[in-house]
């Protein structure tokens, strides 16, 4: 039966193929949409040279993009690394600020990047089971800091949020994840700045 797009509705998460039941969009992101993100360039320009790989991937549940209707879909970021530093989602503002999202992560590990305006920083850790809460005025980034899962988190956010990449894309979150053996290290990011400071 065909519903209305205001009736409400139910989806699955699978899991086993990480994807949902249904959804709208299959967003995918390959290291070549990452470039300038990562800190050492060299080790990114010689991945890049042998394979274009997947980093990161989305489904997403469309909903109509204003005040009281809520996104929700499925993020994945696959294991690697770029030289030391771990495979990342390119991370966002909202475009509207005063708006905040929901994380649940469902499988792998991780960390979730987040920095303000102003410069404030967290990271918090994800593993399964955990749900993070970002409030208003927090750019986030997902980082898979494990070596052979994929980082698997449901989202949800205010339907009239949009996003900004260009702020992190000119200026970079104010930390980097790198990984060195079995653990993964919080370091400043030597390229970040604030707009004032250029």
């Amino acid at each position: 039966m065909q519903r209305s797009q205001d009736h409400p509705f139910t989806y699955s998460i699978l899991l086993s193929g990480e994807t949902l039941a249904q959804y709208h969009n299959h967003i995918t992101r390959k290291l070549s949409s990452m470039e300038g993100q990562y800190a050492d360039g060299a080790a990114f320009a010689a991945m890049l040279s042998q394979e274009d790989v997947l980093v990161y991937e989305v489904y997403e549940i469309v909903r109509p993009e204003v005040t009281g209707e809520l996104m929700t879909g499925l993020s994945i970021v696959h294991p690697g690394r770029v030289g030391e530093e771990c495979f990342m989602t390119k991370g966002q503002f909202h475009a509207v600020l005063e708006t905040a999202e929901i994380y649940h992560c469902l499988a792998g590990e991780g960390v979730m990047v987040m920095e303000t305006p102003e410069g404030e920083w967290a990271v918090e850790d994800l593993r399964p089971g955990t749900v993070l809460y970002i409030p208003p005025r927090w750019a986030h980034r997902s980082v898979n800091t494990g070596k052979t899962e994929d980082l698997v988190t449901f989202f949800a956010y205010p339907g009239h949020a949009g996003h900004d990449y260009g702020t992190i894309e000119n200026r970079g979150f104010r930390q980097l994840i790198l990984a060195h053996d079995h653990d993964a290290h919080v370091v400043d990011n030597p390229r970040w700045h604030l707009p004032e400071e250029r």
